[in-house]
């Protein structure tokens, strides 16, 4: 591991997702386990069925350092990047507690869309578990798929995070319950519910799939995507092995999987999984998962 955190600049929209994360930090390091168990769970068998133990992967958005913790413990060396320093430092301080810091060959604080720090064909596996929905245009998500294909090898790996755009219209909808940000999720219903009757921002939405602080508090600068859109994003330099929804019918509160007992929780995963990789699951989740091979 580098003794010192590599700065790369970061201009425009992920310098403010990186400030939104900062501000967020602690409830991101808990989420995956505490409110999205069946993202983190589901995420955790196409990793563990698609890598190869002691490859060397790019993991793009490292979050709270869960997934870097599981790889690393798989014999795999990282190179840990992100837009939020109090991420990188959640992630190292926790891999460093577990004993796990030597796994890691170097982190940088910088966005998906320039990664010139690492070389072309430098890793096996490339993670953007994140950033893409948090590239508001277009050219920003092309820009890092093109730099997770530069840095793979031929054949690598590249798993990749989209938000369905639907799970927004369904939040706006119904009661949710954050905590800690009651006051932030009302004011946000309540801009909808205005706007809505003025048939303004929800048919912007519809049409770009853009969110900002003002709309979405909890999630800031965002892009939310369809199936076809997000598919339609690697096309050109991927070979696509499966695209699948991460939730499918537990979408609506996947945080209940902790709540079912221990001998349960696998079989109801596995519901989760055969009914996500079906056009109906994918509908249904809040996150698409695609995994592709480089071409």
């Amino acid at each position: 591991m580098t003794d010192q955190t590599r700065t790369s600049s970061a201009a425009g929209d992920p310098d403010l997702v990186g400030r939104h994360y900062d501000r967020i930090s602690e409830l991101e390091v808990s989420r995956l386990q505490k409110w999205s168990p069946v993202e983190y769970r589901i995420t955790l068998r196409y990793l563990g069925r698609y890598l190869p133990d002691g490859i060397m992967v790019a993991e793009v958005g490292v979050g709270g350092g869960l997934y870097s913790e599981y790889m690393l413990r798989r014999g795999c060396t990282l190179h840990l990047v992100d837009v939020s320093q109090k991420l990188i430092e959640a992630t190292t301080n926790r891999l460093r507690e577990q004993g796990l810091s030597g796994g890691v060959a170097s982190v940088t604080h910088a966005s998906a869309t320039d990664m010139a720090f690492l070389q072309d064909a430098a890793v096996d596996a490339a993670l953007l578990l994140g950033p893409l929905y948090h590239l508001p245009t277009l050219e920003q998500r092309r820009a890092a798929v093109a730099e997770a294909n530069r840095i793979l090898k031929p054949g690598g790996l590249l798993f990749a995070a989209g938000i369905n755009r639907l799970c927004y219209l369904r939040d706006m909808f119904r009661p949710i319950d954050i905590p800690g940000m009651e006051a932030l999720v009302q004011d946000m219903q309540d801009l909808f519910r205005r706007e809505l009757r003025e048939r303004t921002f929800p048919a912007e939405y519809l049409a770009t799939g853009c969110l900002d602080p003002k709309h979405a508090p909890p999630i800031g600068y965002a892009h939310m995507t369809t199936v076809d859109e997000f598919r339609r994003l690697f096309a050109e330099g991927f070979e696509e092995l499966q695209l699948v929804g991460v939730e499918s019918f537990t979408s609506a509160a996947p945080h209940h999987l902790n709540t079912q007992p221990a001998e349960d929780q696998e079989l109801w995963l596995d519901l989760v999984e055969t009914t996500g990789a079906t056009i109906d699951g994918l509908a249904y989740s809040d996150h698409f998962l695609y995994i592709g091979r480089k071409r």
